[in-house]
């Protein structure tokens, strides 16, 4: 029997980043949230461990034998005891990649969470989360898909019911932000701290938008120095009608909207793709 599963994308609704540390890590403070919306995995047995990717951005992945999903699923099978696991697994993928999504991680905890549904292994959320660690601080966050509080190098997680639903715009401009050389730029300028805020006095959707407006995302400038597309899309999108906040998601390239209702979401998006239609523009709800 093959099983599906639904990987969100992730988004940063904002970013704090303090110095590099001595371990080459950076201390950050963000809240999370995912969407409804991302790629879509699906497994079945199999007589061995194989990867079939699908999708728009498939190209991208072409020829990886070290991604995310794969070195999730042999871990798992490590700490299983099984060695490779015996699962076909395919990747429809509908995410840009290097887009500041978690797309990657998001994968790999989906692909988790189904080998443990196909092969009935003994692991819990909070196992799995352990194992997800491996392909770093967005494994455990993504493996969850729900809204949280990161701190520490990201993987310390603390979940937020009171988020409420965000409707919000998804927009990529098609270009590449390596996580790595934005976080190089960043380093390169004096840097901010890693500082977490109170929450909003309350959790109303108008409030919280507010409350994010103050915040930021520590990436944003040095992501747009090296991708000046980047800055391009944040003027576009802050233009649309509607749009409240706009702002990167991690390190960039994929900005955010957030907007009042969905039906303004889904107008704006329709109006920046006549601007744009070779942008990857996406209406979404984050959270809640």
């Amino acid at each position: 029997m093959r099983r599906d599963a639904l990987a969100s994308a992730k988004v940063n609704l904002f970013l704090h980043v303090g110095p590099v540390e001595a371990d080459g890590f950076h201390p950050l403070a963000s809240l999370v949230a995912f969407a409804d919306l991302g790629d879509r995995l699906s497994v079945a047995r199999a007589d061995r461990l194989t990867l079939d990717v699908t999708g728009p951005f498939a190209a991208g992945l072409a020829g990886q034998d070290d991604n995310l999903v794969l070195g999730a699923l042999r871990a798992l099978g490590l700490a299983a005891g099984t060695g490779d696991l015996p699962l076909g697994i395919t990747l429809d993928k509908q995410l840009p990649i290097a887009a500041g999504l978690g797309g990657g991680s998001a994968d790999a905890g989906a692909a988790l969470k189904l080998a443990r549904e196909a092969l009935d292994l003994p692991f819990d959320d909070e196992a799995l989360a352990r194992i997800a660690r491996i392909i770093g601080a967005d494994g455990p966050m993504c493996l969850h898909a729900r809204s949280a509080w990161a701190t520490g190098y990201g993987e310390r997680l603390t979940f937020e019911r009171g988020l409420p639903p965000l409707p919000a715009l998804l927009v990529n401009p098609g270009v590449p932000s390596s996580t790595g050389a934005v976080y190089r730029a960043y380093d390169a300028a004096p840097a901010n701290g890693a500082d977490c805020p109170a929450p909003p006095p309350d959790w109303s959707r108008a409030t919280v938008i507010d409350w994010l407006a103050e915040q930021r995302n520590d990436l944003q400038a040095a992501a747009v120095a090296l991708q000046p597309a980047i800055g391009d899309t944040l003027t576009a999108v802050a233009r649309l009608p509607g749009a409240r906040l706009t702002r990167m998601s991690g390190s960039g390239a994929t900005v955010f909207a957030l907007f009042d209702t969905r039906d303004a979401a889904d107008a704006a998006g329709h109006i920046l793709l006549q601007r744009h239609p070779d942008w990857w523009v996406r209406a979404t709800t984050l959270g809640g």
